[in-house]
């Protein structure tokens, strides 16, 4: 049995042998050379950024975004003075593309990051001044998990407050975030504040202050709330868990801050969802939980920095464990219904953003190739031209050399 399978594997090989001396003969030229290539190369295997995810083979569009919207190439000048913003949302995976930030990039001068210690040193080359502001850099410096609203109030002063205001130098802000399936991110808040994590030191800062306890009470009367149900959990009305999403991404000195009675609910929850999507689509990039290679892919072509290592698609998460009913479903989709149209949005414009990046990359190559078919042709008519010039010459000198 061993030898006759031996024998079938011998025959197919030969005759791929075959094929290839038969195709040679066939089609010696140029063009075929580079058919065989391409067909060789690792262009020609299966695309590992929609094998890595569930994304449909053929993406249809919702919204009508424009080739400014989805082209998102910044001249990030990590020599001089731009500074790269993590929007750290809690359990979206913010962690571990944060690691990622710190130790996982290809950097002239990597961050410097000592066992044991949570934060790593990430200065400019040259320069005692560090290029990114997040937890695992420069820590929690405006706040635990602060929002659009303090980030950007909060960190232009923070990173020159030791300099005089004429001596501040003018700098670009490239803000960036990661967002996650809204039933998937509250179910693990929930395992989390199980757990007994409340944030307690999130500052929530809104036009200069923080809300007073009649604007946002707490969900428990002790020290935390773990061991909480998932009933208890949505229960709660004033449970931020509740599209934090959406809060944290938009301008909430549009609404009044916390205080719920400056505008009718419905009319503060349009200009919170308004705000959340355009401050969205302005980012310098976002990336999703449920496209890990995708996000670093983006991540990229965005800042022109590349990492080291491929992102991985872990798709079992404390979340994923947590089975539910479909009642139950439907409830943390209404609780968080914000939240499910800013990623339905955002998701849409991810993989737009992405089909046109990889768009742009294949015209780029293709542009490529055909200047190297253009140069190949023109060496090649060369030396026919030279060959036939040759011949002639020879042709001539026998000629003159008979007559004689």
């Amino acid at each position: 049995m061993e030898d006759r399978s031996h024998k079938v594997l011998l025959a197919l090989v030969m005759l791929f042998l075959f094929a290839v001396i038969v195709l040679q003969y066939v089609c010696p030229g140029t063009e075929c050379q580079l058919l065989r290539l391409r067909a060789l190369s690792p262009a020609a295997v299966a695309d590992p950024y929609r094998a890595e995810d569930e994304t449909p083979a053929r993406f249809v569009p919702r919204f009508n975004f424009s080739a400014g919207d989805l082209l998102r190439r910044v001249d990030f000048n990590i020599k001089g003075d731009d500074l790269i913003v993590f929007l750290h949302i809690q359990k979206t995976g913010g962690t571990t593309f944060g690691r990622h930030l710190v130790r996982n990039i290809q950097l002239e001068q990597p961050c410097e990051c000592r066992a044991g210690q949570k934060k790593c040193t990430c200065h400019r080359p040259g320069k005692r001044e560090t290029w990114l502001f997040s937890r695992f850099s420069t820590g929690w410096s405006c706040g635990l998990h602060a929002d659009w609203t303090e980030l950007t109030n909060c960190v232009p002063s923070v990173v020159d407050s030791k300099k005089e205001v004429r001596l501040r130098p003018s700098r670009n802000f490239y803000y960036i975030t990661i967002l996650r399936d809204p039933v998937s991110r509250y179910l693990s808040e929930w395992r989390h504040v199980q757990r007994g994590a409340t944030w307690k030191a999130s500052l929530h800062v809104c036009d200069g202050r923080s809300p007073t306890t009649e604007e946002l009470p707490s969900c428990y009367a002790g020290d935390d709330w773990s061991g909480c149900s998932l009933e208890e959990f949505m229960e709660c009305p004033y449970n931020l868990a509740n599209n934090r999403q959406v809060r944290m991404l938009s301008d909430l000195s549009l609404v009044g801050c916390y205080n719920l009675s400056v505008m009718p609910e419905e009319q503060r929850n349009k200009v919170l969802l308004d705000s959340a999507k355009e401050n969205l689509k302005r980012m310098a990039f976002f990336g999703l939980t449920e496209f890990q290679r995708k996000t670093q892919y983006l991540f990229e072509k965005t800042f022109n920095m590349n990492f080291i290592s491929p992102f991985t698609q872990y798709n079992s998460t404390r979340a994923s464990s947590v089975e539910i009913d479909q009642q139950t479903q439907q409830r943390i989709e209404a609780l968080n219904f914000l939240d499910m149209e800013l990623y339905d949005y955002a998701k849409d414009l991810f993989l737009q953003r992405y089909q046109y990046m990889r768009q742009k990359e294949h015209q780029e190559a293709r542009r490529k190739r055909q200047e190297q078919r253009k140069i190949l042709r023109a060496k090649q008519a060369r030396l026919r031209e030279r060959g036939d010039n040759s011949s002639s010459t020879d042709y001539t000198g026998n000629v003159e050399r008979w007559r004689r």
